[in-house]
């Protein structure tokens, strides 16, 4: 297992993260039913090795009324989309099923409880999977139908989560959320500095633990490769850090982001510049794809940065030599303000 799948099932083997899950991203009437006093995760004996080699999961079960609704979480940080998730889903409910009549948990007779499948998603790419295994069986003609088999899990993707919610709302898990999609250091400063808040309960040193482990192995060393992050015992040394580093990683973070940018818009350019290659002549036409690549990147970055930009500011850009847009780009490193990116090449 991964540190990163490591540090997510340890953040979710805590009740409050589990809370927060279910009451910030789980919009339906029957949560406020919910007893969270009786959060409790669920015992390895209640399973067998099938579901025991799930090292990434976690399950948890609460009071619902007077039955026990189970919670299955799914963490899934693998780079591609798993096209068959929602049948690994069903796979896995009916083997808890199974287990749970097998240990005891569910009597003779009894009905079956409630399962809440939970996938946790946080890769580059947009989840394009089927949210139930009905969607991946060819449609039945006729009352054949209602024999297609449906399972629905949850997903939530914590990179593009759109929270509408005050950033400032107490929700760890929307928390973990802007962390997973900051874009600057300071944006993990003022998430850190809001977990230093919600978790000085003496109860919660465990979980404040978990976030520090997660941000000091994990997140921080993604998000500023090449930067040596020490190791951490607690958030505050984490806040202490990131305090007098945040000018020195920034400068980092956006050198990485322009030069990963500027790559992308060479190959990108070369790819037009072949294609205008063949009509216009290929050294002309690659040329053209270069500048025009490090144009739009140029733009995407200085837009990051400052906000939108005037139609005036954007043809300045678009209209400028590969010298000038380079001279620009390692101005944005010192820039204080547009005007300071917009100079002159000496």
């Amino acid at each position: 297992m991964s540190d990163h799948d490591s540090s997510y099932k340890l953040l979710f083997s805590h009740s409050d993260m589990v809370r927060d899950l279910l009451e910030g991203f789980v919009k339906e009437e029957w949560v406020r039913q919910l007893d969270f006093s009786t959060l409790e995760k669920v015992s390895g004996s209640f399973v067998t090795d099938d579901l025991r080699d799930r090292e990434d999961d976690v399950i948890w079960r609460v009071r619902w009324g007077k039955e026990w609704l189970f919670i299955y979480l799914l963490l899934e940080f693998q780079s591609t989309v798993d096209w068959i998730m929602s049948i690994r889903i069903a796979t896995y409910i009916m083997l808890l099923y199974q287990d749970l009549v097998k240990s005891g948990v569910v009597k003779r007779q009894n009905r079956l409880p409630a399962i809440l499948p939970v996938v946790l998603y946080n890769g580059k790419r947009k989840w394009t999977s089927a949210l139930d295994v009905a969607e991946l069986v060819q449609p039945i003609p006729g009352g054949l139908d209602q024999y297609r088999p449906r399972v629905r899990y949850l997903l939530i993707d914590l990179v593009r989560y759109h929270n509408t919610e005050p950033t400032t709302q107490h929700n760890l898990v929307m928390a973990l959320c802007r962390l997973e999609k900051s874009r600057t250091v300071e944006e993990i400063h003022k998430v850190v500095k809001q977990l230093i808040l919600w978790l000085q309960a003496p109860e919660q040193s465990s979980l404040r633990r978990a976030f520090t482990v997660m941000l000091g192995r994990v997140l921080l060393p993604q998000k500023v490769p090449g930067q040596t992050v020490p190791e951490f015992n607690d958030l505050l040394e984490v806040d202490t850090m990131l305090a007098e580093t945040v000018q020195e990683w920034t400068k980092a973070w956006q050198a990485q982001g322009w030069s990963k940018g500027r790559q992308e818009g060479f190959q990108e350019g070369r790819q037009e510049g072949r294609q205008e290659g063949r009509q216009e002549g290929r050294q002309e036409g690659i040329q053209k794809g270069l500048q025009e690549g490090e144009a739009a990147l140029l733009l995407r970055l200085i837009q990051r940065r400052f906000g939108p930009l005037t139609e005036a500011s954007i043809h300045q850009i678009q209209s400028a030599n590969r010298d000038t847009l380079e001279f620009w780009g390692d101005r944005i490193l010192e820039a204080k303000t547009l005007d300071d990116v917009f100079q002159d090449p000496e």
